[in-house]
C-alpha cells in the first residue's frame, strides 16, 4: 500500500513513466480520420471509437468500458459513436466525469499542410497532425493520468470515474443532450472535466472559467425572380449580391466592432495583453488593424461578435455579366457570456429585417444556439484543479476567458446541476485547431497528463 506521503510523488512517476506511450497511442488515433460531418465516411469515426474502447479497457480501472450511440432528436437518425466507460466510487469517495471527443475536423485545403494531416509528425517540439491538439490529446491526457494513477495506487483507489468521449463535438454535438438523458445514472457525478480547451500559453497553464456562447444561421438574400443581364437592367434593379454587401456592411461600425441593438456587453476585468500577442498568436500581419475597442481581451472573451463563415454566389470563374437574384451566407455570432444564445439571434434577426436595403426578401435557416458559460470558481474542486496545475506545470495556473464556444456545457449543467464542471486543455495560443497545421506542444501534453493525474489522487484522497 501506498503510504499517504509518498502517493503523489508514486503518481508524479508513473505519469512521467508514460509519456512516450501516451504520445505513441496519441499518434495511433491521429492517423484515424474520423471526421464526423456529413458526407464523410462514418466508418472511420467507428474505427476511432473502436480505438479508443481498447485503450479505456487497457487500463483496468473500469467495471464497464461501451461503445454507445443515442438519437438525434426529431430525426430518424443516430448520433455518432462515443465512448463510455464506468466505475462506482467507494467508501465515501466522489466520481468524477472525464470528458473529451475523438472526432476531428475535416482537413480543408491539403496543399496547405506542411506534413500529411493524419501522419503524426514532430517537429521543433510539436507534433502535427489533425486532432493532434483538438481533441484526440485530450483522450491521452485522460488515458494517461488514469494509466498513472492505476499504476502508483493498484487497488488502492476508491474514486468513482466516468469517462465519456464523444464522436461528433465538432459536427454540433447533435445527440449529445440525449446521450446524457440516455445514460444519466452513469454520467452523474461529483466533478466534471471537460478537457477541450486550452491555456494561457506554452508554459502557463489555465482554468477555463467563461466561454461565449454562439447563435449560427443561414441567411438568404433574394431581389430578384430571375437572373437579369447587368448591362440591360443595371443601375435600376438591385442584384442580390449588392444588397447582401450593403446589408452585412450594418452589423459593424467604422471601427469593426459589432452595432447590433440588444447584443449584450459583460462588464469583467481581464489581464494585460498587447497587440504585438495578438499579432503572433493569430497571424495578423503588419499595416492590418485589430477591430473594436477596449482592451483586446474583452473584445474577444466579454463581448460579442459577428463573423460571415461562408457565402454562396456565382464563383469567380463562373462570373456573368448578370444580376444575381439570390445570394446566401453564413453568419455566425460569438454571444457574450451570460446572455442566451436565442435572445441574441432574435437581435440578429431583428436589426437584419430593418436594414434590409432595396425591400430585399430575408429568409433565415439551419438556425443553430449554444449558450455561455460562466464557472463558479467557489468550488472545491476549483481549488483543487489549481493546486495540481501549480504541481504539475510548476506555474501558477491563470482564470481564462475564452472567446470560442462550447455548446453542450449547457446540456451539462442542466442535465447534472450539482456538478462542479472544470473547464481545461491541452491547446496553447499556437495549436491552430481547426486550422491547416494543427499541432500540440509536446511539453504541454506532458504537464497537462502530470497535473490531471494529480488532481486525480487528490480526489481519490477526498471524503465527501
Amino acid at each position: 500500500m501506498t503510504s499517504e506521503l509518498s502517493r503523489p510523488q508514486a503518481v508524479r512517476d508513473a505519469a512521467d513513466s508514460g509519456i512516450p506511450s501516451a504520445l505513441a497511442d496519441l499518434g495511433s488515433l491521429v492517423r484515424i480520420p474520423s471526421v464526423a460531418f456529413a458526407g464523410f465516411d462514418r466508418a472511420h469515426v467507428q474505427r476511432s471509437a473502436e480505438a479508443v474502447r481498447e485503450l479505456m479497457e487497457g487500463i483496468g480501472l473500469f467495471e464497464r468500458v461501451e461503445i454507445r450511440d443515442a438519437a438525434i432528436p426529431g430525426t430518424e437518425e443516430r448520433g455518432m459513436p462515443a465512448v463510455l466507460a464506468t466505475r462506482a466510487a467507494r467508501n465515501g469517495r466522489p466520481t468524477i466525469l472525464l470528458y473529451a471527443h475523438h472526432d476531428v475536423q475535416p482537413v480543408g485545403d491539403e496543399g496547405l499542410w506542411t506534413s500529411s494531416p493524419f501522419e503524426p509528425t514532430v517537429r521543433d517540439g510539436r507534433l502535427y497532425g489533425r486532432g493532434a491538439a483538438d481533441d484526440k490529446a485530450g483522450i491521452m491526457v485522460h488515458v494517461g493520468a488514469l494509466r498513472a494513477l492505476r499504476a502508483a495506487l493498484g487497488d488502492d483507489l476508491d474514486l468513482g470515474i466516468a469517462v465519456f468521449i464523444e464522436g461528433e463535438e465538432e459536427a454540433g454535438s447533435r445527440s449529445f443532450a440525449q446521450f446524457l438523458a440516455d445514460n444519466a445514472d452513469a454520467l452523474r457525478a461529483d466533478v466534471i472535466v471537460v478537457a477541450d480547451s486550452g491555456n494561457w500559453d506554452a508554459v502557463t497553464p489555465a482554468v477555463t472559467v467563461s466561454l461565449r456562447g454562439n447563435a449560427r444561421f443561414t441567411l438568404k438574400v433574394r431581389t430578384l425572380e430571375h437572373a437579369s443581364h447587368s448591362g440591360m437592367f443595371g443601375g435600376a434593379v438591385p442584384d442580390a449580391m449588392m444588397a447582401t454587401v450593403t446589408l452585412l456592411a450594418t452589423l459593424w461600425d467604422d471601427a469593426g466592432a459589432v452595432a447590433v441593438e440588444g447584443l449584450a456587453v459583460r462588464d469583467a476585468a481581464t489581464p494585460d495583453y498587447s497587440e504585438a500577442t495578438l499579432r503572433d498568436e493569430a497571424g495578423l500581419p503588419q499595416g492590418v488593424q485589430p477591430i473594436g475597442r477596449d482592451s483586446i481581451l474583452s473584445r474577444i472573451w466579454n463581448k460579442p461578435s459577428i463573423t460571415v463563415t461562408g457565402i454562396d454566389a456565382p464563383s469567380v470563374v463562373n462570373a456573368s455579366n448578370t444580376l444575381s437574384p439570390e445570394v446566401s451566407v453564413v453568419i455566425s455570432a460569438r454571444i457574450a457570456p451570460g446572455q442566451s444564445a436565442r435572445d441574441a439571434y432574435e437581435a440578429l434577426a431583428a436589426h437584419l429585417r430593418a436594414h434590409a436595403p432595396f425591400g430585399a426578401q430575408l429568409e433565415f435557416v439551419d438556425v443553430d444556439f449554444g449558450d455561455g458559460f460562466l464557472v463558479d470558481t467557489s468550488g472545491w474542486a476549483v481549488q483543487d484543479a489549481r493546486a495540481a496545475m501549480q504541481d504539475g506545470y510548476g506555474v501558477a495556473p491563470v482564470d481564462l476567458g475564452v472567446g470560442g464556444s462550447i455548446p453542450f456545457i449547457s446540456d451539462l449543467v442542466r442535465e447534472f446541476p450539482d456538478a462542479q464542471i472544470l473547464v481545461t486543455g491541452v491547446e496553447d495560443p499556437h495549436a491552430r485547431a481547426h486550422s491547416p497545421n494543427e499541432s500540440l506542444h509536446l511539453d504541454t501534453f506532458r504537464h497537462a497528463l502530470l497535473s490531471e493525474a494529480l488532481l486525480l489522487e487528490r480526489l481519490d484522497a477526498r471524503e465527501m
